[in-house]
């Protein structure tokens, strides 16, 4: 096993453990192995990396690799603390955005280091005190904080350090210690409420939504990122108020306006107070509450019938709309089911959900950088909705895979004379639950933003979707839906990739184009319905009855 270079120097504090009671040897081991597996997992932020099979390459880190990224992350940060000396909001934040990094990678990547329940069935059913194993995992918890941490923070501190001195240094650092207890305790405590009245599988389902949420979160960083410079402003007075006692980043952003800038009022003596002293009544409070916590653990090992779903009549009556044959509305409620419970497809597929609201608004956002808003909304930048597009080949291609493939079996047992209703109802489901409400969303935001005027070019973005979507569906030629596995997802279909979004450039390009026809639109959207209509029909003999 790997001997760590953080192993090597914790070795140094050894004594330190030794003398509180602790069985160090022992620790060490549990700690490798702990680290061991944390270096197997790949985190979040590379949810939609494939993985390479390659026994000749070395084991890589996916850890180490992933604090990369956050490192670029932190890039972000850079102008709120060099710009100006109004540290009330700088610091503020800052911190805030550090909090939500950290915890959210907190929940997303590192949940089951506050949830490990594998620890008392391999680790007390051995002759080691619990005094050991509960020091393991504190030790587990501060490496990958500090890991992360430093990550996130050490380029912008760096920075500030020079810029400010050596006391914003120091403050900063203890800082980042106060918010570090603040946000084990805090995801604890969250975790302690959800297990307390809630299953294991409800908080599962709450650790894949963060997933999905700090994808979107990363990607969406990327777009901030170019214009944080332009974006800071941050000549602005404080007006105290009780509220802001509610907001945890005023309280480690505060000591910095009273000790470097010298402001003794009574809100930011009251914010630095609370930075101190709720980060250390916090551990008190999870030192109590851990033994019921402990207890409320053991709910994520039961996977009895907790998880019962109740059969939506809307869904049927859905499906009995959408669907021309019995055999079809099977597989639309099988299909249905598949996409709601699998848990790693949805954080396949859900990031580029979320990110197909966020970009159509990122070109109106770019679009009033040059132009005024009533410019804009005379224009024809409605078109940007179909950036919204752009999820659908990456979604179309995983809807081959699965956490259960190995249950693919059974369609060949199924008395179904073809599997072509199987390809058409997954399509169907994938339309109605994933595509539609996203497009539905934006369309009315749009709406909202150009007038009811765009209705027909809506509805021909709609038509057009579906036919990129059955254009798309050759992702699934030769392979059934559901039936491999997500370690197969294979890095050479980029050329693929390319070539689809080239497509949806040239469908939007031909919506552009015929805006300047009279009476373009509503042609062209009849035309689109009726080579939909072909082309769907088409798809079953050309790609599904392979």
């Amino acid at each position: 096993m790997k001997d760590f270079r953080t192993l090597k120097i914790l070795d140094l504090f050894r004594v330190l453990f030794e003398r509180f009671g602790i069985d160090y040897p022992t620790m060490r081991k549990i700690l490798a192995v702990k680290l061991t597996m944390d270096g197997r997992r790949t985190p979040t932020v590379f949810n939609q990396q494939a993985k390479k099979k390659n026994k000749n390459k070395p084991e890589e880190n996916g850890f180490i690799k992933s604090l990369f990224m956050y490192v670029l992350i932190s890039i972000i940060f850079i102008p709120f603390i060099t710009f100006g000396e109004n540290y009330i909001y700088q610091m503020s934040a800052f911190f805030g955005m550090v909090m939500f990094l950290v915890m959210t990678s907190m929940i997303s990547d590192f949940s089951n280091v506050l949830l490990d329940v594998r620890d008392k069935g391999i680790l007390q059913t051995k002759p080691i005190e619990k005094k050991t194993i509960n020091a393991a995992k504190t030790v587990h918890i501060s490496i990958y904080l500090f890991f992360l941490t430093a990550s996130i923070t050490a380029l912008p501190v760096a920075i500030g350090t020079a810029r400010h001195g050596l006391i914003f240094f120091l403050l900063a650092i203890i800082g980042l210690i106060l918010v570090n207890l603040f946000i084990v305790v805090l995801t604890s405590i969250i975790y302690y409420f959800i297990l307390r009245f809630f299953d294991g599988e409800k908080l599962k389902d709450i650790i894949n939504y963060v997933q999905i949420g700090l994808s979107v979160s990363i990607a969406i960083g990327y777009q901030v990122l170019g214009r944080a410079f332009s974006l800071v402003n941050l000549k602005f007075t404080f007006s105290p108020s009780w509220w802001q006692f509610l907001i945890p980043p005023f309280w480690f952003g505060a000591p910095f306006e009273l000790i470097l800038n010298r402001h003794f009022s009574n809100y930011f003596i009251g914010f630095s107070i609370l930075a101190v002293v709720i980060p250390v009544l916090s551990i008190f409070v999870y030192n109590k509450m851990m033994p019921s916590f402990e207890k409320n653990l053991q709910k994520l090992t039961n996977n009895s019938g907790e998880r019962r779903r109740k059969d939506r009549k809307w869904k049927n009556w859905l499906a009995g709309v959408l669907c021309s044959s019995a055999e079809e509305r099977v597989f639309f409620r099988f299909a249905d089911n598949m996409m709601r419970n699998e848990r790693e497809f949805r954080l396949k597929v859900y990031p580029a959900l979320g990110l197909s609201i966020v970009l159509p608004f990122v070109i109106l956002f770019n679009q009033l950088q040059i132009y005024s808003y009533a410019e804009l909304a005379s224009g024809k930048s409605y078109l940007a909705i179909y950036m919204s597009c752009l999820m659908i080949p990456n979604a179309v291609a995983m809807l081959k895979y699965s956490g259960k493939y190995k249950g693919a079996w059974l369609y060949k047992t199924a008395p179904v004379s073809n599997l072509a209703p199987l390809y058409s109802a997954v399509l169907k489901v994938f339309i109605s639950n994933l595509f539609f409400p996203v497009f539905l969303v934006s369309s009315f935001i749009f709406m909202f933003i150009f007038g009811i005027k765009i209705i027909p070019d809506l509805l021909v973005v709609f038509v057009t979707s579906i036919l990129y979507t059955v254009i798309c569906s050759n992702y699934l030629k030769g392979s059934l839906p559901f039936s491999e596995s997500f370690e197969d997802i294979q890095q050479n279909s980029g050329i693929k990739m390319i070539f689809a979004i080239l497509l949806a450039g040239i469908l939007a390009g031909l919506h552009f184009a015929v805006t300047f026809i009279p009476y373009g639109v509503f042609v062209y959207l009849i035309l689109l319905v009726v080579i939909t209509i072909f082309a769907w029909k088409s798809a079953y003999k050309t790609i599904w009855n392979f």
